[in-house]
């Protein structure tokens, strides 16, 4: 029996285009992720543990763990690393919903391992620290409401921050609005998270993103903070960094789509060849 074979199998040195497959993107969101979680909670270890550095270097951190996580990821999967995102490209943009639990799984995974690195590294000056492992050094890992936040201010925070997070990052993604040229849309998302921290950052400590909070959460659970899953004042609090941004994220995706998307002109075709443009 004989086999046709495409044009572009049958030239000899031309390369076939590659198309990711689900287990490369998953790979990528998983990796992606952990890069994050390695510079944001890191830096977190160094400021409380280690006592180097501040509230500034903490914000710059987590914003340049995302731009360095969404340049590993962007071309393989698009780099969401925040199951937020992903369920808002889900809701408003066209992403495949079968690929959100998937994709979901792996930015924990990835938050996860990244934690447990961090915990492992900086386990020294942690435990010189706080060596009962309380909330003393609990917000190395995972959020908790500030001084005088109760959970229900804790959950607004959560679902503002995340609902101005996922609009801006609609307004910097789309092609048809005013994207950022030269592969600086990275750059630009990180310093969106930065914004954020300057400006949401001490009701809840802007978690924004559920695997951002829960991975690190589990991680700090079972290596020790016995309380991890709860807020100083007993009550359980790990579902509030993953049901708000959640419910945020629909609501600035949602507001994008209104407010903005539906009004963006459409693309401007390219002039035909040769051909100079002049109004009417």
């Amino acid at each position: 029996m004989s086999h046709s074979r495409s044009s572009a199998e049958a030239t000899p040195g031309r390369r076939v285009p590659r198309t990711p497959t689900l287990t490369g993107e998953l790979l990528a969101e998983f990796a992606g992720t952990a890069i994050l979680i390695l510079f944001g909670v890191g830096v977190v270890a160094q400021v409380v543990a280690g006592q180097n550095g501040g509230d500034d270097s903490i914000h710059w951190a987590w914003g340049l763990g995302v731009t360095f996580g969404v340049y590993v990821a962007g071309r393989t999967s698009g780099a969401h690393l925040n199951p937020a995102v992903t369920i808002a490209l889900a809701a408003f943009q066209g992403f495949s919903w079968k690929k959100v639990l998937p994709y979901s799984l792996a930015q924990f995974l990835g938050a996860f391992v990244a934690a447990l690195i961090v915990r492992w590294v900086y386990a020294g000056p942690i435990d010189a620290l706080d060596p009962g492992h309380t909330y003393d050094s609990q917000g190395i890992f995972s959020t908790l409401p500030g001084a005088n936040v109760t959970i229900g201010g804790a959950f607004l925070d959560q679902v503002v921050g995340t609902a101005i997070l996922v609009f801006l990052i609609f307004a910097v993604s789309q092609a048809k609005a005013t994207p950022p040229g030269a592969n600086l849309a990275p750059f630009i998302v990180g310093l969106i998270v930065v914004a954020i921290g300057f400006a949401w950052g001490s009701n809840a400590g802007y978690a924004i993103n559920p695997a951002r909070d829960f991975g690190p959460r589990l991680a700090s659970f079972i290596t020790g903070y016995g309380t991890a899953m709860r807020e100083p004042g007993g009550s359980f609090y790990f579902w509030v960094p993953i049901v708000a941004p959640v419910i945020g994220g629909l609501i600035g995706g949602g507001l994008y789509k209104v407010l903005i998307d539906r009004h963006l002109p459409d693309p401007v075709a390219p002039e035909p060849e040769g051909r100079v443009h002049t109004e009417d």
